[in-house]
């Protein structure tokens, strides 16, 4: 084992040979992969991704992105298709093998079995010249000029290459379907992207106490609400109607810049025209507008009635960000 090794520049190293492979991959993208977008999108079944060892792991990631974006796809392992999983394939399903040889023992076997059940067939393959690619409809090309690994052996700047190609299937199916937010969402509705895509401000506004004052509300009075609702901030209301914000640092600079504030009042000290949200936006709307104008607190309203006061420190505590 080696200790005296420069780390650094063998991490260096893997990733220029990597970012230069997959910048080559452009010169493979021929006229014949728009046949092959028009041919999945024209299909009335789903696509069938499969592959056999660490191509079968990339396949299973690549269904994961086209089931994501509007693609129906089904990962189906090359061995377990000819033990049993070939029921998986139906008449009008599109089937894309992987390999980065073209030639493995299972592909040879799988391979006619799917062409005499009249499938259409892509291959995604490193070599041109192999069996898959000669069997198959269409061939999308994701050979490299080497691996990273300094045996040019395990699969590495290989399969980063077929992880990128099956990426550009699925992000030009998804720009030919015009495939919106609203559309990620209904496949993807849980986690940090689900949240950025479903919660609304006023779920968030629901779990604070309503911070309020009249606008003739004594200084005090203001201070205290502030530090009992703990949002750093309090509306102004007359009649449940919104008039206007006084924040923490509306308090500190009126201590600053006033000698004799005693008898100032809530109307004296706020700003009477406050960022607001509707209730039904979106909470990743509500914190664009917190960054853009640089503020803590967002007024939610609900048809121009106050219902409360969001901090930033509740949509980050929620992941959505």
């Amino acid at each position: 084992m080696k200790y005296n090794i420069d780390i650094k520049k063998i991490a260096k190293s893997v990733i220029n040979i990597e970012g230069e492979s997959i910048l080559n991959l452009q010169t493979y993208i021929k006229d014949d992969f728009s046949d092959i977008i028009s041919a999945i999108l024209k299909a009335k079944g789903r696509l069938i991704v499969t592959g056999i060892g660490k191509s079968a792991n990339i396949a299973q990631k690549i269904v994961s992105t086209l089931n994501s974006t509007g693609q129906p796809s089904i990962f189906m392992h090359a061995a377990d298709a000819i033990h049993g999983d070939l029921g998986n394939v139906q008449t009008d399903d599109i089937v894309l093998f992987i390999s980065k040889s073209g030639n493995t023992d299972e592909i040879k076997v799988l391979l006619p079995l799917i062409k005499a059940m009249g499938n259409t067939i892509i291959a995604m393959t490193a070599n041109s010249n192999s069996y898959l690619s000669k069997q198959s409809n269409w061939t999308i090309n994701s050979s490299v000029e080497k691996e990273a690994c300094p045996n040019n052996l395990a699969p590495t700047t290989s399969t980063t290459a077929q992880l990128v190609m099956g990426d550009v299937l699925a992000v030009c199916l998804l720009e030919c379907r015009e495939f919106t937010d609203d559309d990620f969402a209904r496949y993807h509705p849980g986690g940090t992207i689900g949240k950025q895509l479903f919660m609304k401000i006023g779920e968030l506004c629901s779990s604070n106490q309503v911070a309020k004052v009249s606008a003739d509300s004594s200084v005090n009075e203001v201070i205290i609400e502030i530090s009992n609702k703990r949002l750093g901030a309090t509306a102004v209301v007359e009649n449940n109607k919104l008039v206007g914000i006084i924040t923490d640092g509306d308090i500190r600079r009126m201590l600053e810049n006033q000698s004799d504030w005693n008898n100032f009042k809530a109307f004296d000290i706020m700003n009477s025209n406050p960022k607001i949200v509707n209730d039904d936006d979106l909470a990743s709307t509500a914190l664009k507008v917190m960054q853009q104008n640089n503020i803590s607190q967002i007024i939610v309203v609900n048809n121009a009635t106050y219902i409360g006061i969001v901090h930033i420190h509740d949509i980050l505590k929620e992941g959505v960000v």
